[in-house]
């Protein structure tokens, strides 16, 4: 059966034409001739559209993770392939693209793009004048254009903090790791650290000596900084620590185990991100569950209207995360 990539090429008009010219996409600006050829092509080819399946081609995927950071953190891995396989169950065409390539290798035919991890003003104004219909997961760039899908951190954040108050805590720490300026590449605070200072400073709370960043979000850097927090502290710990993300939670309690402190009993822990070893550390990890799926399905349903429906109002929808208690917090 013909694809639509074949009567592409057989016409000489763009995938991206020949896709809304069969979709009957009427606001698309091309002559009756036109779309009376492609359809005629298309009639003389065999092509048969799905009914109830809206095909979708030559969406860039801008995967913009390298092999290193996936390898550290099993999140960006989870987005990627889920993704991958919702595009494919709802017959939308990915063309993955990855950083190391450089934002040029881009087909400037493409319909539509969807992008993971940080890309520079250069290469957001690059792709904006190849195509105005893009979606950031898991981060935004300018907003006012383009949509955005993100996990809500600021409310886990504040979540975490209020439950371990509950708790009777009084005094809370957090661990958590640099973000970097795309552009100058200097260090800044992430949204977490932000949160969590601006929180506990409105209740005079705020403790500097209580808040542990390491450069980046590994395990090794969690045991690490768990390891010298114990060194410097020693029984001046903090209750608890509300942690930025499971690898580093996971490598702060392998430091506290080795040191034979019992959690939750003098320490509790409670992250994000809830990858799937953080049910087989000890103790397991209590953790707050993104929903990837849900992320990604989202953000396909965000290129769905901007195409079809002519969508051009800029949105940025926030996924609400689920706790998942385990035996590094005291039972809820």
């Amino acid at each position: 059966m013909a694809t639509i990539r074949d009567i592409a090429k057989k016409s000489g008009y763009s995938i991206t034409t020949v896709s809304r010219v069969l979709n009957n996409d009427n606001n698309l600006s091309v002559s009756d001739d036109t779309r009376e050829k492609i359809k005629a092509i298309a009639e003389e080819m065999g092509y048969k559209k799905k009914q109830g399946i809206t095909q979708l081609n030559n969406v860039a995927f801008l995967y913009w993770i390298s092999n290193e950071e996936e390898l550290e953190d099993v999140y960006f891995k989870g987005i990627r392939t889920e993704l991958e396989k919702q595009a494919e169950q709802r017959k939308i065409e990915l063309i993955r693209y990855h950083q190391k390539d450089g934002i040029e290798k881009i087909d400037k035919n493409s319909s539509a793009f969807i992008a993971i991890g940080k890309l520079t003003d250069r290469e957001i104004k690059y792709l904006e004048e190849i195509t105005p219909h893009g979606v950031f997961l898991n981060t935004s760039r300018d907003p006012q254009n383009l949509d955005s899908v993100l996990p809500d951190l600021k409310l886990m954040t504040e979540y975490m903090i209020q439950f371990f108050e509950e708790c009777g805590y009084e005094r809370i720490g957090f661990i958590g790791a640099m973000d970097y300026d795309v552009e100058t590449k200097e260090p800044i605070p992430q949204l977490r650290e932000i949160t969590f200072r601006n929180y506990q400073r409105e209740r005079n709370k705020l403790r500097e000596e209580d808040i542990l960043i390491v450069p980046s979000s590994t395990v090794k850097n969690g045991y690490q900084i768990g390891l010298q927090a114990i060194e410097k502290m020693g029984d001046d710990l903090p209750e608890a620590f509300v942690v930025a993300t499971d690898p580093l939670a996971i490598g702060a309690l392998q430091a506290f185990n080795e040191k034979q402190i019992p959690i939750p009993q003098r320490v509790a822990f409670f992250s994000i991100n809830n990858i799937s070893v953080t049910k087989y550390v000890s103790p397991p990890l209590t953790t707050f569950h993104i929903d990837i799926p849900t992320m990604c399905e989202t953000g396909l349903d965000l290129i769905t209207e901007r195409l079809f429906k002519n969508r051009t109002t800029a949105k940025t929808v926030y996924i609400q995360g689920t706790p998942i208690f385990r035996k590094s917090t005291p039972a809820k």
